[in-house]
């Protein structure tokens, strides 16, 4: 173990919460469709910055991504879902040029304040009506990709929109996974671009990867549409517990 965290550069103390994270957010990502960098950006910046936190979300969307990829593309609403990532192409590269900017401190409360808001949004089940303008759907991507550059949790933003169609439960789950899936070219390109994908960031998203996997195998099996409604809350409020938690420990440190 301690081999490990060293290799990751982690205290094992720390490289155990990131494995129970990773793996609670590997679980929500298989039952939702979304929600793995939000509950990883909210569990875990307290103790890493949000520019060392993005690319190991990156690579861990990466690995739910590939396994998942198969029931999103045939249930899914492809035209939203590849428009939507159209316009997360033009948004990322902005939020990196964000968070790479402004101090880590301040990235950190952007970060869980994103997590925060979005979460009560959808546990509240808000309908914006701005989504419902006309282009709120490239608008909504752009909005989701200046997210993902700050905070990773570009998805939140997709699940407000996604969530207020009339769409079954499985055809809204296939298309965040599409989303996710198709708008990962851009968020490579942009993270190499940038320099915040190397190769520390490499190391603790392969250490994560599996556990990551394990939950979404588990939260997969556990999606029906008999427990969506009732999961989804849990995992929003999780979320919202999470941010609380990590916005007070930032103003009381």
């Amino acid at each position: 173990m301690q081999a490990l965290a060293d290799w990751i550069g982690l205290p094992p103390s720390l490289f155990l919460i990131s494995l129970a994270v990773a793996f609670l957010a590997g679980a929500v990502r298989g039952f939702t469709g979304f929600g793995l960098s939000a509950v990883v950006m909210a569990s875990m910046v307290v103790f890493l910055p949000p520019v060392d936190l993005i690319p190991i979300c990156f690579l861990l969307e990466t690995a739910a991504s590939l396994v998942m990829f198969r029931g999103g593309f045939r249930d899914a609403d492809r035209r939203m879902s590849f428009t939507l990532a159209a316009g997360s192409a033009v948004g990322t590269p902005l939020g990196l040029l964000a968070t790479t900017s402004i101090p880590s401190e301040i990235s950190k409360a952007v970060a869980l304040a994103l997590v925060l808001a979005l979460s009560v949004f959808q546990f509240f089940k808000v309908n914006l009506k701005l989504f419902e303008i006309r282009g709120a759907l490239p608008a909504t991507g752009i909005l989701a990709g200046i997210a993902t550059g700050l905070a990773s949790v570009g998805g939140m933003v997709i699940a407000l929109y996604v969530l207020g169609t009339a769409h079954e439960a499985r055809k809204m789950r296939a298309s965040l996974v599409l989303y996710l899936f198709a708008s990962m070219a851009v968020s490579f390109i942009a993270l190499l671009y940038f320099g915040v994908l190397n190769e520390t960031a490499l190391r603790r998203g392969i250490a994560l990867a599996p556990v990551v996997l394990a939950g979404v195998f588990l939260g997969s099996r556990l999606f029906s549409q008999r427990l969506q409604s009732a999961y989804k809350s849990f995992c929003l409020g999780l979320l919202i517990m999470l941010s609380c938690a990590g916005v007070l420990r930032l103003f009381l440190a």
